[in-house]
C-alpha cells in the first residue's frame, strides 16, 4: 500500500484590499452617469402606467455609490392587488472602481449574479458602452 503524503499547514494568502474611491472621482462619476441617465435612459425606458394592473412598470432610473461600486438602478411600481410590495428596486449595471479613471463593467444576470464583461475601461468608454450594449441597459 502506498504511503499518503504528509499534510502541511501553510498561511492563507491575504486578499488585496479594494481601492478607496477619492471623493472628487465619486462626484465626477455621479455627475456623468446622471447626465447619461437623464438624457438616454429616462426618455427611452420610463413607462407610463399600464391599463392592465397585473404588470409592473418602471417609474425611475438612478445611480448610487456603494463602497467602490457605482450601481445603475430602476424602480418598478407594482399596481396589482396581489403584489407583495407597492414598488421595488432592481440593479441592472455596475461600474467597479479599480484605479484612477479605470473601471470594470458588469451586468446583473437572470441568475441574480453580477457578470463582469469589460475590464480596465476609462469612464468615457464605460458611458459609451452603456449607451450601445443592450445587456447593460435597463
Amino acid at each position: 500500500m502506498a504511503k499518503k503524503a504528509k499534510k502541511i499547514w501553510l498561511p492563507s494568502t491575504t486578499k488585496k484590499p479594494k481601492p478607496q474611491v477619492p471623493e472628487d472621482e465619486k462626484q465626477l462619476v455621479l455627475q456623468k452617469c446622471n447626465e447619461l441617465i437623464e438624457t438616454e435612459f429616462k426618455p427611452k425606458y420610463i413607462e407610463s402606467p399600464p391599463t392592465d394592473n397585473d404588470w409592473n412598470y418602471r417609474v425611475d432610473i438612478f445611480g448610487k455609490w456603494y463602497r467602490n461600486y457605482f450601481y445603475f438602478c430602476s424602480i418598478f411600481n407594482c399596481p396589482s392587488p396581489r403584489a407583495i410590495s407597492p414598488s421595488f428596486e432592481s440593479k441592472f449595471a455596475r461600474l467597479e472602481y479599480v484605479g484612477k479613471d479605470c473601471f470594470n463593467v458588469a451586468y446583473m444576470r437572470h441568475t441574480e449574479q453580477w457578470w463582469e464583461i469589460l475590464q480596465g475601461l476609462s469612464l468615457e468608454e464605460c458611458l459609451s458602452e452603456l449607451k450601445i450594449n443592450p445587456v447593460l441597459q435597463p
